[in-house]
Parts: C-alpha cells; sequence; structure tokens
C-alpha cells in the first residue's frame, strides 16, 4: 500500500507560534502522513525560522514538509516540496529549482482539466476541493465526489480532497477515490490535536507501508 494514503495536516494561517511545532508533532503522532506549512506573513526571515522549526520536527518522524506557495522558502529551509495554487510559480520552474526528488502538489480546484495538466507536467498529487463549507476558505468553488470519481478512472497521480473535511463526512470522499483527505481546522483547531488526527487515520487502512517513502 502506497504511503501517498492518510491524513494530509495543514497549518493554519494564525497558528500560537511558540507551539506550532508541538502541534505539528500531535498532528504527526495522530498519523498525519505528510504536513503542508501556510504562512502568509511578510517577515521572510521568521516565516523560514519558523518553517525551519516545522521541518525539524517532520524529519524526525519521516514525514515531509510541503510548504505552501512559496518556492524559495522551500529551497531556502530545504523542505520537501511546495504546494501551488493558481496564482502561484509554475510546476516546470518549480522543479528547476527544486530538483528531481522535491514534492509538487497542484491546487485543482473544480477541475479536471488542471488535473491532467499537472499530470503531464510532472506533479506529484493534485488537489481538488472545497468539498464541502470551509471555514479556511469560505468563497473558493464547489467541487462534487463525482469529480474524484472521474479523475480516479483517468489519472494515475494520488488525489487529495480539501474543504471542510471531518472524519464524518471525509469516508465518502475516500470512496469516491481520494487518497488522502488535507485537513487544517479538522485538526489544528482542536483541544486534543492528536485524538483530532487519529479520528481521520482510522477512515483509512491500518497496514500503510513504511519502507514506501512519499517521494
Amino acid at each position: 500500500m502506497s504511503r501517498w494514503q492518510g491524513l494530509y495536516a495543514i497549518t493554519p494561517l494564525n497558528p500560537p507560534e511558540p507551539r506550532l511545532a508541538e502541534q505539528v508533532g500531535e498532528a504527526i503522532a495522530g498519523g498525519a502522513r505528510i504536513v503542508q506549512h501556510r504562512d502568509k506573513s511578510g517577515d521572510a526571515d521568521q516565516r523560514a525560522q519558523e518553517a525551519a522549526e516545522l521541518l525539524q520536527v517532520c524529519r524526525a518522524h519521516g514525514v515531509p514538509l510541503i510548504i505552501n506557495d512559496d518556492v524559495e522558502l522551500a529551497l531556502r529551509v530545504g523542505a520537501d516540496g511546495v504546494h501551488l495554487g493558481r496564482e502561484d510559480p509554475d510546476p516546470e520552474k518549480a522543479r528547476r529549482r527544486l530538483g528531481d526528488r522535491a514534492i509538487i502538489g497542484v491546487s485543482c480546484y473544480d477541475q479536471l482539466e488542471r488535473a491532467r495538466w499537472a499530470q503531464a507536467v510532472g506533479a506529484q498529487y493534485a488537489a481538488f476541493g472545497r468539498f464541502f463549507p470551509s471555514m479556511t476558505k469560505p468563497q473558493a468553488v464547489s467541487a462534487s465526489p463525482e469529480l474524484l470519481r472521474q479523475a480516479r478512472r483517468e489519472l494515475r497521480i494520488p488525489l487529495v480532497a480539501i474543504g471542510g473535511i471531518t472524519p464524518e463526512n471525509g469516508a465518502a470522499l475516500i470512496a469516491a477515490g481520494a487518497d488522502m483527505l488535507a485537513v487544517v481546522q479538522g485538526v489544528f483547531a482542536r483541544p486534543d490535536i492528536r485524538s483530532a488526527a487519529q479520528a481521520f487515520t482510522r477512515l483509512f487502512p491500518t497496514e500503510i507501508a513504511a519502507d514506501d517513502p512519499i517521494r
């Protein structure tokens, strides 16, 4: 079974800074398979310091750290890759900057054609959503489980579902074809982050090959 399966934890935009590394450690302890760091602040040095701290936590647990949007930050701290949206650098340019081993994910919203393109230019995964009302991006376009079913039939790369996902509604997305569930508030806004992550982890098969690295 591929390690491209399970909880994809995304850090909140306004986390309690002194505790973010600790919180990420709790999410990983609960089963998070990938961590994406989102930071829109303007202080480049502070962003790099925080990303480096999270990378240290992720390295200690063998979990990839993905940087949202910022190819240069990923390069600066030595992160495992980047996640790119519509307004971000082209995946092919990101690949040239970060190297062949970098993980590059692409937001595809509700667009299967964009996912086809992402696969063609060498992205490691395509992310679709939002699937449910989302506190993180309330104005995001809506996607349907049928989109996942169609993408599963056509694409070879892993599919990530995002947007308002909970342990109660996530199983339907997995059944439709999602390999991973990307979650922000459903993990980091909960009082017990480890237990919250475990609730998502339990939606997936229990035996995940430890020797199948995410690359």
